[in-house]
């Protein structure tokens, strides 16, 4: 007989301890996990900019030519770009956790060697290196990020604080090296990476939880060989146009052989039985207006990175310091607008009402360059456009990530994330070499037509600035008009 409870009886609720259960529970760490995954990201963001300012140094220090010192640069953003999807899919197989834990011990060892480099051989080894790393680091990150913080609110900060590391870091990057290069030396600019690297590792080995990886999933060679083939021939493409012209024969060449292996790597994406890049991901429309605006978004931003650093210190006359410092309002407003205004606002909004205004103002900001001159000061000339600037990638890029990564399984993520990060990668790359032909272009001519001015050179030199600024401009009123035109969810 079952023995039936008296009124007074207190009867317990049992509570089913199951695994399921247990999933469910957000990890009380997650903060702090965050923390880790930002300074991740954050080491990632920072060189592709932190060099730069040195470069001038590492050249004397190293006895570098004119025509390889752009490898420093270059061997880091080859490797970063073709291997991203490489590197997002491998973090899907063997977990991503494990693959931040390989990407910061491989990154703190490239950048120690870099640093102690005695030849341009053994620097450029290093910069593959570092970008090889990074290319496993910053998918696994993100997808981290992605799993972590599943509720709206949460995610939406979580994002915002991620979103003004993708954005004001590469800003950072530029005072941080200016910094280093005038204070201490060159090579300093890649020792810093030790120990942020090392610090991430043991809050990642501490403080990070992730699902170990795919039971039985394989690698899809040909894709990754394809894809990784492909982005590498338009990632070289690019870098050579540079120096060498568009009409040359190489990069013609370059940039055919990388559009058709592309096109073959999507038509395999379809037949393939484990298939590197999932086709679905891309198709979703959604994902794919969030793609194509950061794509247009870093194209103009690198562009400004780019102009903005030689008018400073070749028509201002800057330090490397100041230089570094000038940039320091866009990282400022970079973090307001996606942390206080972007993150607040995305959990009750559409992304669009975020995306759109934020390009709309990055281009007003951009059309202030237009107007720069050799006698321009920096509280009138530049300083509003940072401003403008900041504002709107930091209005765009919160929710590009957060729209671009939700909705997807845990066991796509890594490559999701990776496809974003592709994305800025090739818009940054397309961007520097496009706008800066543009601007050479407009400065010959403009030199050529007044060949009698004292100031030519330097003339020359602005008015390309403010042509590619135009273009820059308008690259990123096409970015405002996507991401108003896109259909998208009412709430991310």
């Amino acid at each position: 007989m079952t023995k039936q409870s008296s009124p007074g009886d207190t009867v317990p609720t049992p509570v089913p301890h199951t695994t399921a259960n247990a999933a469910e529970l957000p990890d009380p760490k997650r903060w702090w996990a965050l923390a880790v995954i930002a300074g991740a990201q954050l080491i990632v963001i920072l060189d592709g900019t932190i060099v730069n300012i040195a470069l001038p140094s590492v050249q004397n220090g190293l006895g570098m030519s004119d025509a390889n010192r752009q490898w420093v640069i270059t061997a880091y953003s080859l490797a970063f770009g073709s291997l991203l999807l490489l590197g997002g899919r491998i973090a899907d197989l063997v977990g991503r956790k494990r693959t931040l834990v390989i990407g910061l011990v491989g990154f703190a060892a490239a950048s120690a060697l870099g640093g102690a480099a005695d030849g341009p051989g053994t620097l450029f080894a290093a910069r593959a290196l570092q970008g090889a790393c990074a290319a496993v680091l910053a998918p696994s990150a993100l997808s981290l990020l992605t799993t972590t913080f599943s509720d709206p609110a949460e995610r939406g900060r979580a994002f915002g604080i991620y979103g003004a590391l993708a954005g004001g870091g590469s800003a950072i990057g530029l005072l941080v090296g200016g910094l280093l290069t005038e204070y201490a030396t060159w090579r300093w600019c890649l020792y810093v990476n030790v120990p942020i690297a090392l610090a991430a590792l043991g809050g990642a080995l501490a403080l990070v939880k992730d699902s170990p990886g795919q039971r039985g999933g394989r690698l899809d060679v040909p894709g990754a060989l394809l894809a990784s083939g492909g982005l590498v021939a338009i990632v070289y493409g690019s870098s050579d146009a540079e120096s060498a012209g568009w009409a040359n024969p190489l990069v013609l060449t370059l940039f055919a052989a990388g559009v058709v292996l592309l096109a073959v790597f999507v038509w395999w994406q379809s037949h393939a039985k484990h298939p590197m890049l999932p086709l679905h991901i891309v198709r979703d429309r959604t994902r794919a207006a969030a793609l194509a605006t950061m794509g247009l978004a870093t194209v103009a931003m690198f562009g400004a990175f780019l102009f903005l650093t030689y008018y400073l210190q070749a028509i201002l006359d800057y330090s490397p310091v100041r230089t570094g410092l000038a940039f320091l309002p866009m990282s400022i407003t970079i973090v307001i607008g996606a942390t206080q205004i972007a993150a607040r606002l995305l959990p009750h909004t559409a992304p669009r009402n975020l995306m759109a205004p934020g390009m709309l103002l990055a281009a007003v900001g951009m059309l202030l360059l237009t107007r720069l001159g050799m006698d321009s000061a920096y509280t009138t000339g530049v300083l509003p456009a940072l401003v403008l600037l900041g504002l709107g990638m930091g209005l765009t890029f919160m929710p590009v990530y957060a729209t671009a990564t939700a909705g997807v399984t845990p066991n796509d993520a890594g490559v999701t994330s990776a496809t974003v990060s592709t994305f800025q990668q090739i818009g940054g790359s397309l961007g520097t070499v496009l706008l800066n032909t543009i601007a050479s272009s407009a400065a010959t001519r403009y030199i050529d037509a007044h060949p009698s001015r004292s100031r030519g050179l330097g003339e020359g030199m602005v008015h390309g600035f403010t042509i590619a600024a135009w273009w820059s401009a308008g690259v990123l009123l096409l970015a405002a008009l996507v991401a108003a035109m896109a259909k998208w969810p009412e709430k991310p």
